[in-house]
């Protein structure tokens, strides 16, 4: 064994020095001592390692062992270390002197060591099973448990411990269990596990899967059996070390071995800790800094990824007490005026008027298409549209089956796919569709295979149990195609067919054969699609009986009048564009000019040129239209549009629409624009129209403005205010209710109250002309659909159901709706309500020519 001085550290001797065994203590036979000096002789010249000469020697020596007797107990407490030399640390510039004590004597003897030798030699040639590799042998326990049995009194003394200088353990965990001291010690360790731990020298544990420490030449080893991580600190005056499975923290004296703790003894030091419990002074703070790391879990809990909102919840934002607050009275429901009867002259249905119109004005036009120049290329008479849609619903009904069966049966949903520069087609289809009692389902067309808009229309197609799509010859070729030449499968698409719908494709229906005309019913017409705020599309189911009402409020509300002119500049295929354009014009024998949209990005003036050549009546346009043909006026002083009774702004509920009214009216009021003619309109997809200013001559009053209080509407309260502020929303209204329709103000959150007067809320309607439900969607369909506004007094105000709109506005002076925002666009910040069409309005209010384009 090396030795130490008073004066200096540790040193190593020579090898063969290390392990000699005096001749005075032991007689070894001559034959033995020959064969040592040939080992010696073999180290020493390199024939052989340290560790083949050890174990030749120690075989040589086991017989001889009993013999040897003052082996120190304490030195062969643990099997899985061996005594080797340590070398000199250059790193301790002032190590510390060990003070001389005559009880080390007898631990500085050759016989001593080459006892240990020889004895470790044994016990490393014994293969031990190995343990479990998520269970610890030695476990927590007490002092008394864990301290190894000691027959000398130098058992308080460092010196047992600190004379075996470098510490490693073996290959194999636990080997050589034989010892009968050693065994008791291990068994007492064991029985022991359920005592807490005092102190953080008296535990020992061990990670049985873990690797032993290998020394190095600075003479601190850390032992790190971890799997994952390992956390190491190195401390003079500390014997700790701390162990778990993924993360491990050992600490070991400078000239004696490391102590592991396992998570048991880990956790019993940490709560002590916690508990005042004082712990053993040598414990540095940085073992200890490491200990509370190793207390936290390694995954945070579910709360601290959340803790911001969390805090946010637990922090309840009182009201302020000067926010204003509602003082009018509890509003009431409002009804439109009623519907006329018509005198006979209504149809019973939509298919009954385009048979009548088909058979009896078949020369009338009814659609004219115009092409990316602005030539009219085609116009479909009502006599064409009327053959050409028997013709269509014949063939689908009969030239499409499998296995001599039909493919299609009455009340199948199909969907329809048209471009927006082929309204003809689109028309023919839908109505053909009609006669053969299908539900279309209007859809845009797929312009890519994984189109990311497209997989939601995929799930709608999906859901309504679509089989069959519609398309033209143009629109299928531009399609994109798979190897074999058929059209490709769109991702999120459900397995379809393709059928196009030109001339050439289908056949004339037998003399006798005629579609069935009915009235109108409860049964499903067509399932027009939405897109929410969440990206998700929701098909919105609209009955014949529905569709014919809408068309007859449309009518009476609008003055339409038979063989009228009117200019579509919107998407025919859903809402205002679909409602004015393809369903109400074909009730009315209108004239209807397309505007494609190609056209419009081309020539933003290319409407009111068609108005002015036309003659037009009524335009049905958006504001972002108006803004873009005030840009592109300058090269046309010819126009003129003196004809036009009503200009409907269908987006008119939008708060910036205002601006680009004024600014229309402004420019082309000396082209013969009267300010009467503009007609804002409120709609949703569910509700359909939901209101609408009337045209001048039904003697209606004039159009209102309202200048609103950005923080009163904050709060959801209507306060006025003057135009001089920048803080404040100029509304314009959007006309009165849409005839036989009920309508009232509900509070958005929570059971639906009705609103003050002076309170902004959710507007309802309760009409025959509203969707029933979303498609296949029960769980909507009786949020949105099937709303019961109540009193303050909790008292229904009607037996009827009512439809929400998702529009935020109030009702005004003489009745007129206002509009302030979309449920969509609702921000509530620190318990404010803020709309994001508000802070467009907001934007579009300061400079707005400099910052902004208005209407985008």
């Amino acid at each position: 064994m090396a030795e130490r001085t008073s004066s200096g550290p540790l040193m190593e001797p020579p090898a063969a020095a290390a392990v000699a065994l005096p001749a005075a203590a032991v007689t070894l036979p001559a034959e033995v001592r020959e064969r040592l000096a040939e080992l010696e002789l073999e180290l020493s010249e390199g024939d052989i390692t340290q560790k083949g000469y050890e174990k030749k020697r120690g075989k040589l020596l086991a017989p001889y062992i009993p013999q040897i007797q003052g082996v120190d107990p304490s030195l062969q407490r643990d099997h899985r270390i061996q005594v080797s030399a340590q070398a000199p640390l250059p790193g301790n510039k002032n190590p510390k002197s060990r003070a001389t004590n005559t009880r080390d004597e007898r631990f500085r003897s050759d016989l001593h060591t080459e006892a240990v030798q020889a004895a470790l030699a044994k016990y490393k040639e014994r293969k031990m099973p190995m343990p479990s590799k998520r269970r610890s042998v030695l476990v927590q326990s007490s002092v008394e448990a864990c301290t190894p049995p000691d027959t000398s009194s130098a058992s308080e003394d460092e010196g047992s411990l600190r004379r075996q200088g470098r510490l490693t353990t073996a290959t194999a965990p636990f080997p050589g269990l034989a010892h009968p001291g050693a065994e008791h010690w291990f068994n007492r360790v064991i029985q022991g596990s359920s005592s807490t731990t005092s102190s953080s020298a008296s535990s020992t544990s061990s990670h049985p899967g873990g690797r032993g420490a290998n020394s190095n030449t600075t003479g601190n080893t850390s032992t790190i059996p971890a799997n994952n991580t390992a956390l190491t600190a190195n401390n003079t005056t500390n014997n700790t070390a701390v162990t778990s499975n993924n993360t491990s923290v050992t600490a070991n004296h400078s000239s004696g071995g490391g102590h592991v703790l396992n998570a048991n003894a880990l956790a019993d030091l940490m709560a002590h800790t916690q508990l005042g419990v004082p712990v053993n002074s040598r414990v540095s703070s940085k073992i200890q800094q490491l200990l509370n790391t190793l207390k936290r879990p390694k995954r945070p809990p579910l709360r601290e990824f959340f803790l911001d909102d969390f805090e946010e919840l637990l922090d309840v934002q009182q009201p302020d007490p000067h926010q204003p607050k509602p003082e009018g009275q509890q509003m009431g429901p409002l009804e439109g005026e009623p519907l006329e009867g018509g005198g006979g002259h209504r149809p019973p249905s939509l298919l009954a008027a385009l048979q009548r119109w088909g058979s009896t004005q078949p020369k009338s036009p009814c659609l004219t298409a115009l092409d990316n120049s602005g030539k009219a290329v085609y116009t479909l008479t009502y006599g064409k549209l009327w053959s050409r849609s028997q013709k269509l619903a014949y063939s689908l009904l009969n030239k499409l089956s499998s296995r001599n069966e039909p493919l299609l049966l009455p009340g199948d949903r199909v969907a329809l796919v048209f471009p927006n520069s082929d309204p003809v087609m689109f028309m023919v289809a839908f109505y053909g569709c009609l006669l053969a009692q299908l539900v279309p389902v209007p859809i845009e067309v797929p312009l890519t295979r994984k189109d990311a808009g497209s997989q939601q229309v995929g799930f709608l197609l999906g859901s309504c149990g679509v089989t069959l799509a519609l398309t033209t010859d143009a629109c299928q070729k531009g399609l994109p195609k798979s190897q074999t030449g058929e059209v490709a499968a769109f991702k999120g698409w459900p397995r379809l067919l393709w059928f196009v719908t030109d001339s050439k494709h289908v056949v004339k229906p037998p003399k006798d054969w005629y579609p069935p005309i009915q009235e109108a019913s409860n049964y499903i017409a067509y399932i027009e699609y939405k897109t929410s705020k969440e990206g998700s599309t929701m098909g919105i189911t609209v009955t014949h009986a529905a569709m014919l009402a809408h068309c007859e409020s449309l009518t009476q509300a609008c003055g339409y009048a038979e063989a009228e002119t009117i200019t579509n500049v919107l998407d025919f295929k859903r809402e205002a564009g679909l409602w004015h354009g393809v369903l109400t014009s074909v009730m009315n024998r209108m004239h209807v000019i397309s505007i494609p949209y190609s056209l419009m990005k081309v020539n933003p003036l290319s409407w009111i040129q068609k108005v002015h050549t036309y003659k037009a009546r009524v335009a049905v346009v958006k504001s972002r239209d108006m803004h873009w043909s005030l840009l592109a006026q300058r090269d046309q002083r010819d126009l003129s549009l003196s004809s036009l009774r009503m200009l409907i702004v269908a987006d008119g509920a939008n708060p910036w629409s205002i601006s680009s009214c004024d600014a229309f009216l402004n420019v082309f009021q000396a082209r013969g624009l009267r300010p009467e003619v503009i007609c804002p309109c409120a709609s949703s997809s569910e509700a359909m129209t939901v209101a609408l200013r009337r045209p001048p001559e039904s003697g209606v009053p004039p159009p209102g403005k309202a200048v609103l209080s950005m923080g009163g509407l904050s709060h959801s309260v209507i306060r006025v205010d003057t135009e001089e502020k920048l803080s404040v929303l100029t509304v314009q209204d959007v006309g009165q209710v849409m005839p036989a329709a009920l309508v009232c103000v509900v509070r958005v959150e929570g059971t639906p109250y009705l609103c003050h007067t002076d309170e902004v809320g959710e507007i309802c309607v309760s009409s025959a002309s509203t969707g029933t439900a979303y498609y296949g969607l029960p769980g909507r369909t009786k949020n949105v659909f099937e709303t019961i506004p109540v009193k303050l007094s909790g008292i229904p105000v009607s037996d009827r159901l009512f439809t929400r709109t998702s529009l935020l506005g109030f009702v005004g002076p003489d009745s007129l709706v206002f509009v302030v925002g979309k449920m969509d666009g609702l921000m509530v910040v620190s318990g404010r309500r803020h709309n994001a069409d508000d802070v467009v309005a907001t934007a579009l209010a300061v400079e707005p020519m400099k910052f902004v384009y208005r209407g985008r």
